[in-house]
């Protein structure tokens, strides 16, 4: 794809209608959105450039090409210790992650950031769960009295989840359930024979108050201009060469360079947005470049930031320090506040008998959901909010443990048959907005440009503790419904950020005491400035929510070329 170099020599040269600071997901829709809107735009990606197909490196290997059998090498660990705590430390995509020696945070409290800074960012990188959120999420904050009331309601974002769904292409099934709506799906994906009988099960003895359902996934079940359907390899995130699953490279990307209206500049950290105080607007952007340490700077009539929830709040921190001395954004002592993430690691699994003649498909890039029940409809629990579970039934390989049989030709014989089926649900559960949640500038240690790195300091807290006791009970309690045996259950902890669902800091409401955005992401101290991804987000939910911050970008991108229009921007 080309790349247009901007030397930063002549004002003219560097001003635009629009810059998007950031290239993932939200980035992405918003850089689509504008330029088909006819705004000449500038998207700023930190990282490199990544390229469609050339870049995915590992994607059309096999298994016997990896030199370590896909474990991370000793020297990729230690360039990336926060990823290798966890199950993202596999060798073809260690170079996807974030250098973490180059750009390193601080931990008061233990905090999993995973970072992707590339062309991209995590659109390549995600799990690809699709959810529409309800009003039971958008009223939660007003009818619980906690935090503040969300400045918008489902009527708000509907046609964008429309309009989103239809062209990212997300597959899936009508379930008609009002805490999940329904969406304009491509046909689902199949559950396999266990799913579909456990399913059926747990439906029957919860007597139709508890759906487990195909996952809504942004994996193309047909094709769609320009890409084609998910081959069923289940190696996305190495990158889909078939542009299977949504992505920026896959979806947004093309789009926008379709117009001839967007310019792409990787290794440009934004540092700051140019504030005017005359105009009580942004005019721009100051940029480090990442290769060379110049500094630039870019101007515009807006900007998005979409750096994802935790850096997009570091830019604004960075921003106007000279009128508030904690950022762009920080008038109301929210900015950097109410981190929410979704707390997981925990969940149950089990054997199931009485399907050995059975078998599956190619290996399916989706799970099965199991839809939130908790707190819903005349359900009472000792604490707020809800949860949801995704799993999968498979069977076992050759590589399973037979310890009977662990020597000899009976042994080799037993590996040439597929082994028992097991299915497993992990719980995916709701984080509230507390205010003491949060991130600051550590102005006392640098990144590898000098540049101030933040400091995490967030926890789960007690109302998260008692909810994960009763998701691993009812995990536990639905698949012996089921007929399931042997369930065992865990629960490893859960550090925030180990979700990847970094949410908050940027808050949206009705007030600008008490709250950075508006209800039309626009930040109250400079309405030139819009703030789309996570960061906005005023409470969490349990659903994914990537598909909501697409719905969130596409309804403020249109809202914002309609102020230009009108002049009011």
């Amino acid at each position: 794809m080309p790349l247009t170099n901007i030397n930063g020599k002549a004002k003219e040269n560097n001003t635009y209608d629009a810059i998007v600071i950031g290239s993932g997901i939200s980035g992405g829709w918003a850089a689509k959105e504008l330029t088909e809107l006819g705004l000449k735009t500038i998207m700023l990606e930190r990282g490199r450039n990544f390229e469609h197909i050339k870049d995915y490196k590992t994607a059309n290997q096999d298994p016997w090409d990896r030199h370590h059998a896909g474990a991370p090498t000793q020297a990729q660990r230690k360039q990336r210790p926060v990823i290798s705590r966890n199950w993202g430390a596999s060798e073809p995509i260690m170079d996807y992650w974030t250098d973490e020696q180059a750009a390193p945070y601080t931990e008061i409290k233990p905090f999993n950031w995973w970072r992707s800074y590339q062309l991209g960012g995590r659109s390549i990188l995600w799990g690809r769960q699709s959810y529409r959120w309800s009003d039971f999420d958008f009223e939660a904050n007003a009818k619980d009295g906690w935090a503040i009331d969300w400045p918008i309601r489902y009527k708000d974002l509907a046609p964008w989840y429309d309009h989103v769904e239809k062209f990212a292409g997300i597959s899936g099934s009508l379930e008609g359930l009002p805490q999940l709506p329904d969406g304009h799906y491509l046909p689902p994906m199949d559950m396999n024979a266990v799913e579909k009988d456990v399913a059926a099960r747990i439906k029957k003895h919860y007597n139709g108050t508890r759906h487990m359902i195909i996952g809504r996934s942004a994996n193309l079940t047909a094709a769609i201009p320009g890409r084609t359907a998910c081959q069923f390899r289940n190696r996305c995130w190495e990158g889909c060469p078939f542009g299977g699953y949504f992505s920026t490279q896959s979806s947004t990307l093309p789009a926008a360079l379709a117009t001839g209206n967007l310019t792409v500049r990787p290794y440009s950290i934004v540092t700051k947005i140019l504030y005017d105080k005359d105009t009580k607007k942004a005019k721009g952007v100051e940029v480090l470049d990442a290769e060379t340490n110049q500094t630039y700077e870019f101007y515009s009539k807006i900007v998005f930031v979409n750096a994802s929830a935790l850096n997009s709040a570091w830019v604004l921190m960075n921003s106007a320090t000279d009128i508030w001395p904690d950022g762009l954004g920080s008038s109301s002592g929210e900015l950097g506040h109410n981190i929410m993430d979704h707390h997981y690691n925990l969940g149950a699994s089990g054997l199931v008998e009485g399907f050995e003649d059975k078998y599956y498909y190619g290996r399916r890039a989706n799970g099965i959901y199991v839809v939130r029940f908790a707190n819903l409809f005349g359900d009472k629990r000792h604490y707020l909010r809800g949860f949801g579970y995704q799993g999968a039934a498979s069977r076992m390989g050759w590589s399973r443990e037979i310890a009977e049989l662990n020597i000899g030709a009976n042994y080799k014989d037993a590996l040439t048959e597929p082994g028992p089926w097991t299915i497993g649900i992990g719980g995916f559960g709701e984080l509230l907005p507390y205010h003491e949640n949060k991130i600051t500038l550590d102005k006392t240690r640098k990144d590898k440009w000098g540049l101030p790195i933040l400091a995490m300091d967030a926890e789960i807290k007690e109302n998260e503790k008692k909810m994960r006791i009763d998701i691993v009970r009812e995990a536990k309690a639905m698949l012996e419904s089921a007929g399931v045996k042997n369930v065992e259950t865990h629960d490893r902890g859960h550090n925030v950020g180990d979700g990847i669902h970094e949410m908050g800091t940027a808050r949206m409401g009705r007030d600008p005491k008490t709250s950075v955005l508006n209800g039309n992401n626009q930040v109250w101290d400079a309405k030139n400035v819009f703030v789309t991804d996570g960061a906005a987000m005023t409470s969490a939910a349990c659903q994914n929510p990537s598909l909501t911050y697409m719905a969130m970008t596409a309804r403020a991108a249109h809202f914002a070329v309609d102020e230009l229009k009108k002049g009011n921007l």
